[in-house]
């Protein structure tokens, strides 16, 4: 797992992550710590020119979402104990 310690993921530490994965290895992602989910991914977008703080006119040059897709299933309790999320 790379984490990015108090910051946001770059794209760079993301693409470490899945380097050498099988291309059809499903994505997930995981959501609600307390309650926890796991969703698909339905798209990938790259946006440019995103305000970070609108209210002071900050910018950021770009920005990488990952789309929230369905909700597949309750987060198993493994993968909560991997990301530690685990009870």
């Amino acid at each position: 797992m790379i984490e990015a310690a108090g910051r946001d993921l770059t794209a760079g530490e993301l693409i470490e992550a899945l380097e050498g994965l099988d291309e059809d290895t499903p994505v997930r992602l995981a959501h609600q710590p307390s309650w926890p989910f796991e969703y698909a991914i339905r798209a990938v977008a790259t946006v440019p020119d995103v305000p970070t703080e609108p209210w002071h006119g900050e910018r950021q040059e770009q920005v990488v979402y990952l789309v929230e897709g369905e909700q597949t299933r309750y987060l198993p309790g493994e993968v909560a104990d991997a990301i530690g999320w685990g009870q």
